[in-house]
């Protein structure tokens, strides 16, 4: 078998990086492989723009049927990111009997269903590492080293922008305003921050891993999303007095025959490894009814980490294809007629612990007043920070409580009982507390 031919799409950051990698380790690839790997085309929107990356023998076009329509392509690669071009691309790869390595986990999760089930009609691989955690390789963990595995938890640390945003807030004492030009300005946060503090990557990302981990096509609109513009210094030095540190958790578990599958700031005990990753890293935390649990950790994004996955991904498809075969380990980990829909939990049946910080005025009963509404709703209070009183009459205190476990519409119903009451001079912030081994 002569070398394996690549159709690339997409030459940004990390298309430059994927022939890069591809041109200075090639001679290590063939000795893994034992063929050679080359791009033989690329498509672009823009052919005529110079790149960083030398280019010489792949023929560049803006016309995806010079890929699609070539019969001696052999892997298509996928990396222009976005649910409209990239979907036609991967589609139309898939219908023409080319497998797909991408990395973009928007599609991946929003066109869940319509990928997946392309990709077992037609008995093809589809690499994915890429798109979740950069070149850790945790879907990989998922699809082989833990396949004899039922996943009891995974909780992730997986949108380096918010980390580096908390970690620095935790670190420093800023805001999140003044944090996030400063990570506009290191190029760690885009110039519209939206996809990232919001959440929505995250979001994005967790629905990759709940399909593998449970087998199943999670509607992506059904992933709860909240982001982390409503953190605060505050609320930072409150949670560390409690022994705690404000992560931005995507998190994913099966539950009574539902999957939770949810995005949010969460309170982890800082004893815990996922307290201490900080900065631009990420990591998954697994938990399996047998090896109990796990941490890989590393690089999330970048060129260089996201490069290598999308390689290592078309290094495995290629030896599938020299020894023969279409599709060796099913796409979502397990095989077609074991798919299974599962219903996504909502928020409102969620049960946690709490970190609730009210902004009360400073008169007799107010404490007394929170309780008694709470307790109505079975919430019962775990301990309480309550800081020195005002040194105005107008001028609010912080209340800080920490919940036993509940029932997030109970939670929820208590606050919208307390927050009119003439006491409270500003929104409650809550966040939830996630708790585990390890």
């Amino acid at each position: 078998m002569g070398d394996i031919q690549i159709g690339l799409f997409g030459l940004g950051v990390v298309g430059s990086a994927v022939a890069s990698i591809l041109r200075n380790n090639q001679e290590l690839i063939r000795s893994r492989l034992g063929t050679g790997v080359r791009i033989k085309r690329a498509v672009v929107a823009h052919p005529e723009k110079t790149r960083d990356v030398p280019l010489d023998g792949i023929e560049i076009s803006a016309d995806p049927a010079s890929i699609l329509g070539d019969p001696e392509i052999d892997i298509v690669v996928e990396l222009i990111g976005g649910t409209t071009t990239a979907r036609d691309v991967v589609l139309g790869a898939l219908d023409a009997g080319k497998p797909v390595v991408t990395a973009n986990k928007a599609l991946l999760a929003e066109c869940a269903r319509e990928v997946f089930q392309k990709v077992y009609e037609k008995q093809l691989a589809i690499g994915m590492e890429a798109s979740v955690a950069g070149g850790i390789p945790v879907l990989r963990s998922l699809k082989e080293g833990l396949s004899s595995e039922r996943i009891l938890e995974i909780s992730g640390i997986v949108n380096g922008t918010c980390n580096y945003i908390l970690s620095k807030m935790t670190a420093e004492g800023a805001a999140f305003d003044a944090v996030l030009a400063e990570a506009q300005r290191l190029g760690y946060a885009e110039a519209d921050p939206t996809f990232d503090v919001d959440g929505i990557d995250a979001a994005h990302k967790i629905a990759v891993l709940v399909n593998l981990a449970y087998g199943t096509m999670v509607p992506y609109a059904d992933v709860y999303v909240e982001g982390i513009r409503g953190i605060t210094p505050m609320d930072i030095t409150y949670a560390a007095q409690l022994g705690f540190t404000i992560k931005l958790l995507a998190i994913g578990k099966l539950n009574n025959g539902e999957v939770e599958a949810r995005v949010h700031p969460t309170l982890v005990e800082q004893e815990h490894l996922l307290a201490s990753v900080n900065g631009v890293f990420n990591a998954v935390f697994l938990t399996g009814d047998n090896v109990d649990a796990t941490m890989s950790y590393g690089r999330g994004a970048g060129g260089g980490p996201t490069g290598s996955a999308v390689v290592s991904d078309i290094i495995d498809i290629a030896r599938n294809l020299r020894a023969g075969i279409r599709s060796k380990i099913p796409a979502l980990s397990v095989i077609r007629e074991a798919l299974r829909d599962v219903p996504v939990m909502k928020i409102e049946k969620l049960e946690s612990e709490y970190y609730l910080r009210f902004q009360v005025l400073d008169r007799v009963g107010v404490l007394a007043a929170i309780t008694r509404v709470m307790g109505e709703h079975d919430i019962s209070i775990q301990s309480m920070i309550q800081p020195a009183r005002s040194r105005h009459p107008d001028e609010p205190v912080q209340v800080i409580l920490i919940t036993h476990r509940a029932r997030e519409a109970d939670v929820r119903q208590s606050l919208r009982e307390i927050e009119p009451m003439p006491f409270i001079a500003g929104k409650t912030q809550l966040i939830r507390i996630e708790r585990f081994g390890g």
